[in-house]
């Protein structure tokens, strides 16, 4: 099952450079992925059907108990073969629905396929925290393929509406499904559906865990974004409205109803929700002339009664549906087809423009007809099956409360009228010919449809047709889940076509002659709901809520935000002392015993930091304030070297070296002074929460240390560092090994802090161009020479204006850089063993870049490193982030160190640990942070000075300042 999802993650990878190589055929190529899902599926479907799970376990965090659990049982199998089956036939639509060329193919491949991974995840999760990440992956694609390229103001409304509100559910439902773990006693899926547990706590996590199914299902009141999401390509639509994301709400509570329907609250919310939805979607697609919006109000209508089947909590309901789930995926996902094909051959969607279309497409008018019939309810489709299933359990009693089944077999029998009378009109608006209209000519046909562009459809329209009379066969499947619940009903009823004369049938009937009634009395309809029409609506209430909240925000922001630094970090500081400084100075343990230092030295050096702090708010001079804030560094460094931390102190020192370097690139934009404009009662109240908050520290650094009672963590760390991370260095195999996660996330955060950073500078691009000699010429230097130009110790010093070259400085550069980078390169290889690593390895090679820039300049820097730093940032992520997935492909756990021994003929016996490349990937990230540093503070100034200059020296030019 993971090598399944783990090839879903690489196609969706692969797919923009598979489709700039073969073009739309790559779409054929994709649908072999999901294709060698539904192949293992169905190599398990005698295993499953047997009474038995596949299950899938790799451990991750051990120690949090979080582990990637995946299991198969049947009714994970039934959403899984929707996801594949119908995946795969998508894909081949795809390969003919899109032009050759048309721009956005490649990226809507690989969202498309990372869309299926994810929903695929979904349904073989069974870990509460695993199936919460599949449930919001699911939610990014679905914004990413709702939304498309963001060219259309309607699409991209109608992905952030729906990220907005299936997000808010799945937050809803990540705090309920915490809560359920904690009452069961388990994260397991599995086992928290076999004992549930009790008490408020499961109450209140099971209404949540069901606020995030009715947000993704789109029951009402959050129905109106399904609709919407229609401004998504039709292949987008058809396998979102069939087999994915919104089938997550119904999977989720047909998942729990085994545990949770006899929860205090549950069946209200889901047979309320799901009857409302029902007929709010039927009655809104009776009023609809876009065949996509019609199909959508009636994919509204059919997921409420999904909802009510799986959420009833009885044996019979969940059959039925099980068996109407997957009729539904069929229908609908060969309906959304079908419109596809319409609309690529004749460029309209609206019924009241076309006309006698079934003449012309007669195989597009079977295929859709037959997907219409088993929506309607028609023997011998698998929907009416499924529907004869449900009506069959109500009658029989498949209720606690008769009088709940009486209301919700009447709400059923009305629902399904209602789809009657929309599919009719689906089939008349699409395929018959209108009095009044012209019909459609074989000329107007802008696409005729192929045979690959019909095969989709044709598929999944026949397998609807064959499955209805084939249904006994569903029967071990639909079993297989279903008798996890009670038998309500004095026998249980096999899926079957025929079940002889009985009242069920008579309901069928009576849905279909209401139906059929409701359509041919649709003039008179309309004009009632046009006369009737509610002014509010769902979708009103949601934008007026997003109006307001921006309103509020403004308003907030405008309190607040004032602009002022002093201010923000005044109130940050004060709310430090009101709340922990009085916690601490009333209940903190304080320690019996003070200690000021452990030697004179690190007094002596105490105190040499403190007076540089004072020293700091006294001067006057920017560049003179800076250097002595590098001092407080510098002594903290050496205090940390004093204790014992040389990787602390080689870092600390790295770091403040090049903090003072970037402070000095800045400073070259502002004034040479500070300027005092505050008042001595202002000073005072500032050296006073200074004071406070510096005192409040050092006394919870006391209060923490003094109040420890478990044994450290650490204290493990020298043995496991060299047992299992293979190296001598606690402080790197920590980093690169032992909590690699948190380095993964903090390199993460330094390639995006680069890029804030050169995009601030660059305005309009990332990053500029690298500033390098042209071979052919030599730039002019940007003043004229006073004197004979100087020996060229470096290659573009020739670029400088002689008065700015330092001949000692270029001397030490060409003489130290080479030194410098090998030395960076031994700090990285040795790190693992000795002080040093990836971090202190990038942060000396960024400094003797540094050097070459301060020696020649941007055109030296251009020479030193003619290379994009967004290309060393991004290949330094891929590389320490792909370094997980090595440890793992060679049998360790994600990010974790494994250990390879060899011997080699010259070298002897060789240990290589795979950190290594992890650590190569943090030195690439941290070179290239700086050199984005150099090149956007440095070089992008320099030539906006050089730019000024050369516009100030032109004769004849008036120049306003």
């Amino acid at each position: 099952m993971l090598a399944v999802l783990l090839l879903h993650l690489l196609a969706a990878g692969s797919a923009p450079l598979l489709v700039r190589w073969w073009g739309r055929q790559a779409f054929l190529v994709l649908a072999l992925v999901p294709a060698a899902g539904l192949a293992w599926l169905l190599s398990r479907l005698t295993t499953v059907t047997g009474g038995g799970d596949v299950v899938e376990r790799v451990p991750w965090v051990p120690t949090l108990e979080l582990d990637v659990v995946l299991r198969l049982d049947p009714l994970a199998l039934l959403f899984a073969l929707l996801v594949t089956g119908v995946g795969v036939l998508v894909l081949l639509y795809c390969a003919r629905y899109f032009e050759p060329g048309e721009d956005g193919t490649g990226r809507f491949a690989g969202t498309f396929t990372a869309f299926a991974g994810s929903m695929l995840g979904l349904v073989l999760a069974d870990h509460l925290l695993l199936l919460y990440v599949f449930w919001e992956l699911t939610t990014v694609f679905s914004y990413l393929l709702i939304g498309g390229s963001g060219g259309r103001l309607a699409a991209r409304r109608a992905a952030g509406q729906a990220l907005i509100l299936t997000t808010a559910g799945g937050l809803a439902m990540l705090v309920g499904l915490i809560m359920l773990g904690e009452a069961s006693g388990s994260y397991l899926l599995s086992e928290v559906v076999a004992d549930p547990g009790g008490g408020p706590l499961l109450v209140a996590g099971t209404m949540l865990v069901l606020a995030g199914a009715v947000t993704k299902s789109a029951m009402v009141p959050f129905h109106f974004w399904l609709p919407a999401a229609m401004e998504a390509p039709t292949p987008v639509s058809a396998y979102l409205h069939a087999a994915a994301m919104v089938k997550a709400g119904i999977y989720l509570v047909a998942r729990l109803a085994p545990g949770f329907a006899d929860v205090p609250g549950w069946r209200p919310v889901v047979l309320g929700l799901g009857l409302a939805t029902m007929l709010v979607g039927g009655y809104r697609a009776l009023r609809q002339n876009d065949l996509k919006l019609l199909l959508a109000f009636g994919t509204v209508s059919q997921l409420g009664f999904l909802m009510v089947l799986v959420g009833a909590g009885s044996r019979e309901l969940a059959a039925a549906g099980l068996a109407m789930t997957l009729a539904h995926a069929l229908f609908k996902s060969t309906l959304f087809l079908t419109v596809g094909v319409i609309d690529h051959a004749t460029g309209v969607r609206d019924l009241r423009r076309l006309s006698g279309l079934g003449r012309r497409l007669p195989v597009v008018a079977v295929i859709g007809t037959l997907a219409a019939a088993s929506m309607a309810g028609l023997p011998p489709l698998l929907g009416f099956v499924g529907k004869e299933a449900a009506f069959t359990a109500l009658l029989d009693g498949g209720l606690p409360d008769r009088t709940a089944a009486v209301v919700v077999l009447a709400g059923l029998v009305l629902g399904s009228a209602l789809t009657v009378a929309y599919t009719a009109r689906f089939l008349w608006g699409a395929f018959a010919r209108k009095p009044g209209l012209p019909a459609t000519e074989p000329a107007d046909l802008v696409h005729p449809p192929g045979a690959l562009f019909l095969a989709a459809p044709a598929v999944l329209a026949l397998t609807g047709l064959v499955a209805g009379p084939l249904s006994p066969l569903l029967e071990p499947l639909a079993a297989g889940y279903a008798d996890a619940l009670p038998l309500l009903a004095p026998e249980a009823e096999k899926l079957a076509l025929w079940h002889g004369w009985q009242p069920a049938l008579l309901l069928s009937a009576l849905t279909l002659a209401g139906g059929a009634a409701l359509f041919a009395g649709r003039a008179a309809i309309y004009r009632a709901q046009r006369r009737f029409a509610v002014g509010a609506s769902a979708d009103e209430g949601y934008w007026n809520t997003m109006q307001t909240l921006d309103r509020l925000a403004v308003l907030v922001t405008g309190t607040t935000q004032r602009g002022s630094l002093p201010a923000y970090l005044g109130t940050i500081l004060v709310v430090v002392l009101a709340l922990p400084g009085a916690v601490l100075l009333a209940r903190a343990p304080w320690p019996g015993e003070w200690r000021a230092w452990d030697s004179p030295v690190q007094a002596l050096v105490g105190t040499v930091v403190l007076i540089a702090a004072v020293l700091a708010l006294r001067i006057r001079q920017r560049l003179s304030a800076v250097l002595v804030v590098g001092v407080t560094g510098y002594g903290l460094a050496v205090l940390f070297a004093l204790q014992g931390a040389p990787d602390l102190a080689l870092t600390q020192f790295l770091v403040e070296t090049l903090t003072l370097v970037v402070f000095v690139l800045v400073l070259r934009k502002l004034p040479k002074d500070i300027t005092e404009r505050h008042r001595p009662r202002e000073r005072l109240v500032r050296a006073v929460v200074a004071v406070a908050v510096g005192t409040f520290m050092a006394a919870a650094g006391a209060v923490a240390l003094s109040a420890r009672t478990a044994t450290p963590v650490s204290v493990a760390f020298p043995e496991e560092a060299y047992e299992f991370g293979g190296g001598q260095n606690i402080v790197n195999v920590t980093l690169v090994d032992i909590r690699a996660w948190d380095t993964l996330g903090e390199i993460a955060l330094l390639v995006v802090a680069a890029t804030g950073v050169a995009s601030l500078v660059f305005l309009r691009r990332r990053t500029g161009g690298v500033d390098r000699l042209d071979p052919g010429r030599t730039p002019p230097p940007a003043r004229p020479a006073r004197r004979a130009p100087r020996a060229q110790w470096l290659a573009a010093s020739v670029a400088l204006a002689p008065e700015r070259r330092s001949v000692i400085l270029e001397v030490v550069t060409r003489i130290l850089f080479h030194t410098i980078v090998v030395f960076s390169l031994y700090l990285l290889f040795s790190g693992h063993n000795q002080p040093g690593g990836g971090f202190a390895g990038g942060l000396v090679a960024g400094l003797a870049l540094v050097l070459r820039y301060l020696a020649g300049g941007r055109y030296e820097l251009g020479e030193a490193a003619p290379v994009d730093p967004g290309l060393l940032l991004g290949l330094g992520l891929l590389l320490a982030g792909g370094t997980g997935i090595v440890g793992l492909v060679l049998g360790a756990d994600v990010l974790q160190t494994a250990i390879l021994e060899t011997t080699l003929p010259v070298l002897g016996d060789v240990k290589l640990v795979t950190s290594l490349f992890f650590d190569i990937g943090v030195y690439l990230i941290v070179v290239g942070l700086v050199l984005d540093i150099l090149r956007s503070l440095g070089a992008e100034l320099d030539r906006q000075v050089d730019e000024h200059d050369a516009i100030d020296s032109v004769p004849g030019e008036v120049i306003l300042r």
